[in-house]
């Protein structure tokens, strides 16, 4: 299956939902205002953002009039959504060993399934990658983390419930510089943004890698869950805040999620998407692609 077939698949719930609506009203070609206005509560409604969503519509006038290699509208705004989304894929450079990948964000918005899924990546590509289950707080997290590393044949570095995250970071990467292995993934806690201590934690493992392996973590990934909508980008700003955020996961895009929030993360935290989640499964996991991403949601296939 191809990229666009993927990101078509998967946003299948949104499109049909909410973008769809879109076709219709642009299908007399001509954008008056009462266009706009529909056009403009679409928008909104998909979580993409007040402020967002007026300028792409203010685009959308002002290249609508100026522009005349346009036949469809549609194409136009696909073309400027895709403007608003930044692109920036996953540094895969292992010259240097151990690559080290942080994963972080709050409870339930799919780090370890995530962290899963980047090991099944990485491993089909022939690296070898370590697991590290330092989400201490939940026993659940470590269980889990420990299936998918038997599922996958994965290394899964472990300490008990309640022990320490950071020394299991120290033990994750000393393995993993002991038998020269490729990748570090590490799964933390989920960190309620409003509980300092859990962020100082995070500092601190962040420390313990930057010691261990200079120039690491290489990435610091920050699990959003696309159902949360703009609640979403208010946990986003906080971890921001407290933690040099190199890229975000969007996951659940196959749920309820309604599409417009990559434009909001875009917006509101310059931080680039770099993959995206479209179920539970080990390979469904994606190289974020804006193109893909607002052809699926538009369903431009069908025009062009």
């Amino acid at each position: 299956m191809g990229i666009f077939e993927k990101f078509k698949n998967g946003l299948s719930k949104a499109r049909n939902t909410i973008f769809k609506n879109i076709k219709t009203i642009f299908s007399g070609k001509v954008l008056d205002d009462d266009v706009l206005e529909e056009l403009e509560e679409i928008l909104i409604m998909s979580d993409m953002g007040v402020e967002v969503s007026h300028e792409i519509l203010e685009e959308l006038k002002s290249r609508y009039k100026a522009d005349n290699s346009y036949n469809d509208p549609l194409l136009l705004l696909r073309d400027i959504l895709v403007k608003n989304l930044q692109k920036d894929e996953v540094v895969n450079d292992f010259q240097q060993k151990p690559y080290v990948i942080l994963i972080v964000g709050v409870n339930g918005s799919g780090k370890t399934t995530t962290a899963a899924k980047l090991a099944k990546m990485y491993s089909s590509q022939g690296k070898e990658v370590v697991l590290a289950a330092a989400d201490t707080f939940r026993a659940a997290a470590i269980e889990q983390l420990k299936e998918w590393g038997n599922r996958l044949n994965t290394t899964v570095i472990a300490h008990q419930k309640g022990s320490d995250a950071a020394a299991v970071v120290y033990d994750a990467i000393t393995h993993a510089k002991s038998k020269g292995k490729d990748v570090v993934l590490i799964d933390t806690a989920g960190r309620l943004h409003t509980k300092s201590n859990l962020m100082d934690e995070l500092k601190k493992i962040r420390r313990v890698v930057e010691r261990e392996v200079p120039g690491a973590p290489h990435e610091t990934l920050l699990v959003l869950d696309g159902t949360t909508g703009q609640n979403g980008i208010s946990q986003a700003k906080a971890f921001k805040e407290a933690i040099d955020i190199t890229g975000i996961v969007v996951t659940k895009l196959d749920g309820t999620a309604k599409g417009g929030i990559a434009f909001a993360i875009n917006h509101e935290l310059n931080i680039p998407i770099k993959l995206v989640g479209f179920g539970e499964k080990e390979d469904d996991i994606q190289i974020f692609d804006p193109l893909s991403y607002c052809d699926a949601l538009l369903g431009v296939d069908e025009v062009e």
